[in-house]
């Protein structure tokens, strides 16, 4: 089963946050309309979150790698001073 999602790994912090509000946006749209009518395409609201959380998890993780490389030039900066 190949995945139609978009690669993720490759966009930087901006392009993420804009993805995320846009879809944040969406589901939020879609709640809305449903609430006055039956939604014709149930399983949309379900993929979209499923797309945010993937957002998420990708912002997260890059913000840990960066963390770890910030503490890792810290340690290597403490121990050639001694």
């Amino acid at each position: 089963m190949a995945k139609k999602t978009e690669n993720l790994k490759g966009m930087d912090k901006d392009e993420l946050k804009a993805k995320f509000v846009a879809l944040q946006e969406v589901i939020r749209a879609n709640r809305f309309k449903a609430e006055g009518s039956k939604s014709k395409n149930v399983k949309e609201v379900a993929g979209l979150k499923k797309q945010v959380a993937r957002i998420l998890t990708e912002m997260n993780q890059t913000k840990k790698i960066v963390q770890s490389k910030v503490k890792n030039e810290k340690v290597k900066k403490v121990s050639k001073k001694k």
